[in-house]
């Protein structure tokens, strides 16, 4: 490799592969918090729940009384009277409930939320690792293929091979100082995407990535019980049906009571107050709440359907990411024993090269089937583990945090 370039990925590698002044130590747990905490989608989520709990204490609260002072020239001349509208329970009781199933409707799509920016930030995470195994896989066969340029060079200098080894070997040298630098800048890519989720600066790496990739547990995650999803979906069907319920009964208006005292009646001692009660009765003689009605029923309905579709799309969706999950699992086994013949078979034929017993591009071809071979079980490491955080996500239930 030349000077030139190899500072160059070293340049770019070392800032994402290992510790330098300045940089933090990031694990992957610390990046998820970061991103349900600092993240815009954690905020909006806070401020929604937020919102359907101030609307529930909205619907708990007493209606205000209203207080009308007047002057006549009947007597009594001065009258007093303060209105109470009367919070009916069999109204106050479906006012709450449909605030009630909203605010849990926000928490569980709020908690969904969370779920979800784990799943992202934790995806992030693994394909930066992968993107940082990749990147120091390209330098070490860089190097490999730089070894083997001067190995190259050697023998024709002492008449073993011919000039054709020596183009062969610089041409393989130059097409992997190219793919280290690619596979360099996409490891430097994925580090600063991860600093983007976890709500920090990414014009430069300030983060060094503690944890390795490993192969995900070979045991599927159990079933928690009702997904977020449904969950949600449930709660705001409820709220549905508990609007309907109080616009069917708001057909017949709140009536109001009315109490106060009048003053100023000459027949009476100075300073005497007549008490005065009365109940305020509207009449529906023109309104019957119909259209509140017919809006409730129509979002009643609407939420029936998406509670019914969300349960089947759940269902799907968790039964494919077990089934995507179970093929991951099997691809990184057969992975970890391919791996393992393609680097026997590479060093073997090196050692053959060494020694004159096989041509060059016997050797270049093992060390590209060892190279793919760790490359693609690289890429079925990240694979598993998106997997296993897919499901993970996806059976999501009400009792986890």
């Amino acid at each position: 490799m030349s000077p030139r370039l190899s500072s160059l990925v070293t340049g770019l590698c070392a800032a994402a592969a290992v510790s330098l002044a300045g940089q933090q130590p990031v694990t992957r747990e610390q990046a998820v918090a970061a991103a349900q905490s600092r993240g815009a989608r954690a905020i909006f989520g806070r401020a929604d729940t937020a919102l359907a709990a101030g609307a529930l204490r909205s619907a708990r609260a007493f209606p205000n009384p209203s207080l009308a002072a007047s002057y006549t020239k009947d007597v009594p001349h001065r009258h007093y009277i303060a209105d109470l509208s009367l919070d009916l329970p069999w109204l106050r009781s479906a006012r709450i409930g449909a605030a009630a199933s909203a605010r849990d409707a926000a928490r569980y799509g709020f908690a969904f939320e969370r779920a979800a920016i784990r799943f992202d930030a934790d995806t992030a995470y693994t394909r930066a690792l992968a993107a940082l195994a990749r990147a120091r896989l390209s330098r070490r066969t860089a190097g490999d293929a730089d070894s083997l340029l001067r190995m190259a060079r050697l023998r024709r200098d002492v008449g073993d091979v011919g000039e054709l080894d020596v183009r062969l070997a610089e041409v393989n040298a130059g097409q992997l100082e190219n793919v280290a630098v690619d596979d360099s800048l996409a490891a430097l890519d994925a580090l600063l995407a991860v600093q983007l989720l976890m709500g920090l600066p990414a014009e430069a790496p300030t983060i060094v990535l503690v944890d390795s990739l490993v192969p995900p547990p070979d045991t599927e995650p159990n079933d928690p019980g009702e997904p977020l999803r449904v969950a949600a979906a449930a709660a705001g069907l409820r709220a549905e049906e508990r609007t309907l319920t109080l616009a069917h009964r708001s057909i017949f208006p709140v009536p109001s009571l009315q109490v106060g005292v009048e003053q100023g009646d000459p027949g009476e001692p100075p300073g005497t107050l007549l008490p005065t009660i009365g109940l305020s009765l509207p009449l529906p003689l023109f309104n019957w709440h119909g259209g509140e009605v017919a809006q409730a029923r129509a979002a009643r309905d609407r939420a029936q359907a998406s509670l019914d579709v969300t349960r089947r799309e759940s269902a799907a969706a968790v039964a494919r990411a077990r089934r995507v999950l179970v093929a991951a699992l099997e691809r990184v086994s057969r992975g970890r024993r391919l791996l393992a013949s393609a680097d026997r078979v590479a060093a073997m034929s090196l050692q053959a090269y060494a020694e004159g017993a096989i041509p060059l591009a016997n050797v270049l071809e093992a060390q590209r089937n060892a190279r793919d071979a760790l490359g693609r079980y690289i890429d079925d490491l990240a694979f598993a583990n998106d997997a296993r955080g897919a499901l993970r996500l996806l059976t999501a239930a009400t009792d986890e945090p």
